[in-house]
């Protein structure tokens, strides 16, 4: 007999309160200024209230205050906004449009820091325009689900103030934005032999190159970024190369290369090619610098003994490796390859998800995956197809623990300082949506700690081994801020919208799984103070863009940390207690203080 419908077990939770549309541009930029002021600015220095299902938040030094509706409110001060950003005046509370509000930022940093940025508001303009652009006429996804993944980040990053800035001069993004769902062929150059620079630790990454367009005899292929062509093109040592044939100028060809998330690197050919783009995309110039070329191999010669031992402890996790790189090296009037060649021109080649990708899984942007909207198929509210509570706690149990442990392994084992941010990890997962591998990527964040890797460092050159060197301390807050807070309270935070009763049992798993290892380790002192609640660092976006420093050179400021355990309680000792150093500081707008 057929049990009735009525009689099944229900699952019984809070209501879903995540995003049913998405927002404006106006709202998108406005939000996002808010999550950077929030950790950056008036959230250290206890400015900022929640009440009534709405944050408000004060300048420190201009005195604005603001306030916003909340979707949601978070344990790690991440909350979700919904509708305009208000400011509190004489007169009343009126909305704020995005300019009005970066105006506000803009005065509140230069009082703050006693500098001027007069690239801000433009940068913030330009990443209107592009959220913006995005928004309007959207191209149907094409079939490849994994590229749609990469082509799905409408609004970047939401804690930078400026995610999709793109300070290019030339030329139309719409033809090269990951957003637009691009694809394009390359510009292909033919170069005379003794004037490529290269070099390759795995014969089949140069022959990809050469494969794709053939060339005359006594040539060899150099792919380019057909945007970055157009501005290098009338470079008049290029031009002077070209006259003498020593460069042929083959134009675009060969089959469409499609631009992933992270708009410089092209997917195509079974593998993925990494070029220089002299734009502007949220803190760096994106160029590929000689250093960073030499640098892809070095590290994919020195990693292969680390990579060998963790793909044997822990085989449902990869790294993507970069074995080749190719540039074109003209010299100069000192005799020296030209450097704004050199490194504009200069390719990285990385493996293809083909080589370490088991069979039956498809990959997908871990970025997409924990957006705060759906838009793509790959969004975790697709991969759970309105699943219960119980079920979406072990998607993310078994998530963590692909995850977890190899990051761990590489930082205390090898002295290897992954990035596993979103933009840098596939998650593969299986016809049902469950998590069965991921695929780490981009070896230009990976660093090697001195401590583990002196000798192999030593024996670089000091302009590579340089940048590719991190100490602990550095190192520690580089893995945790890319792993914990960067991904893990993101992919958390998409998992919160749709069960919001879920988020301390979610961050109840992550401390389970750092415990598991630190208990299999003999408990790691840094491990030991995660997982005693010590802060956890946030990379500081905002000020680093405001201060206009290179992001190797950002800073850090510190979150409240959800993983520590409740300390038990008890009645106070008694007799005096020991006197302190001075009185605690009080909050100048505590909870609900703001009105």
């Amino acid at each position: 007999m057929t049990t009735p419908r009525t009689l099944r077990p229900q699952h019984h939770h809070a209501p879903s309160v995540a995003p049913t549309t998405l927002p404006t541009a106006e709202h998108a930029v406005a939000h996002t200024l808010l999550n950077c002021l929030l950790r950056e600015v008036s959230g250290p220095e206890h400015q900022t209230a929640v009440t009534d299902g709405r944050l408000l938040l004060r300048l420190p030094r201009t005195g604005v205050v603001l306030r916003a509706a909340l979707r949601r409110t978070s344990l790690t001060g991440a909350h979700r906004f919904t509708g305009p950003v208000l400011e509190e005046t004489p007169d009343g509370r009126r909305e704020l449009g995005w300019r009005e509000l970066a105006e506000r930022v803009q005065a509140e940093l230069t009082l703050r820091s006693g500098l001027r940025n007069p690239e801000f508001l433009s940068q913030l303009a330009s990443s209107h325009a592009g959220v913006a652009a995005a928004l309007t006429d959207r191209p149907s996804p094409g079939p490849d689900r994994y590229l749609e993944s990469e082509q799905a980040l409408l609004f970047g990053h939401r804690f930078h103030p400026a995610p999709k800035s793109r300070t290019a001069e030339r030329g139309s993004w719409a033809d090269y934005a990951p957003e637009a769902r691009a694809a394009f062929p390359l510009h292909h150059l033919a170069v005379r032999g003794d004037l490529l620079a290269e070099e390759s630790c795995e014969p089949a990454a140069g022959a990809l190159l050469d494969g794709l367009r053939p060339v005359p005899d006594g040539y060899r292929l150099l792919p380019a970024h057909p945007w970055q062509y157009e501005l290098l093109r009338e470079n008049p040592l290029l031009r002077a190369a070209i006259g003498r044939g020593q460069v042929l100028d083959l134009g675009r060809g060969g089959e469409p290369f499609t631009p992933t998330a992270s708009v410089r690197t092209l997917a195509g050919a079974g593998a993925f090619l990494k070029f220089s783009l002299n734009v502007r995309i949220t803190n760096c110039l994106r160029k590929n610098a000689a250093y960073e070329l030499t640098g892809a191999v070095a590290l994919t010669r020195l990693l292969a003994g680390p990579l060998a031992d963790l793909a044997r402890r822990f085989p449902h996790a990869a790294v993507l490796r970069e074995p080749a790189y190719r540039t074109l090296a003209l010299p100069g009037p000192d005799g020296e390859p030209d450097t704004a060649l050199f490194e504009g021109l200069g390719v990285i080649v990385r493996e293809g998800t083909a080589e370490r990708l088991r069979p039956g899984l498809t990959p997908l942007l871990a970025a997409a995956v924990a957006d705060e909207y759906p838009t793509s198929s790959a969004h975790i509210s697709v991969l759970l197809d309105g699943a219960g509570p119980h079920r979406a706690r072990r998607w993310w149990a078994a998530y963590l623990r692909l995850l977890v442990p190899p990051v761990l392994a590489a930082y205390f084992d090898h002295g290897v300082v992954l990035e596993p941010h979103l933009q840098n990890v596939l998650i593969c997962v299986d016809a049902a949506g469950r998590p069965a591998q991921v695929l780490f990527r981009d070896l230009e964040g990976t660093k090697l700690l001195p401590e583990l890797n002196g000798p192999a460092l030593a024996a670089l050159p000091p302009e590579v081994a340089g940048p590719i060197a991190y100490d602990a301390r550095r190192g520690w807050d580089r893995v945790v801020y890319c792993l914990l807070v960067n991904h893990v309270a993101e992919l958390l935070a998409a998992l919160a919208d749709r069960y919001p009763q879920l988020e301390a049992a979610l961050w109840a798993e992550v401390r389970a799984v750092l415990a598991e290892y630190a208990s299999a380790h003999g408990r790691p002192a840094r491990l030991g103070a995660l997982l005693a609640g010590g802060p956890l660092p946030a990379k500081a976006n905002l000020l680093t863009r405001w201060e206009r420093r290179a992001d190797r050179e950002a800073g850090y400021v510190r979150l409240p940390s959800p993983l520590a355990e409740p300390v038990p309680t008890g009645p106070m000792p008694s007799g005096p207690m020991p006197s302190a150093a001075g009185p605690v500081p009080t909050a100048r707008c505590r909870q609900g203080a703001l009105r």
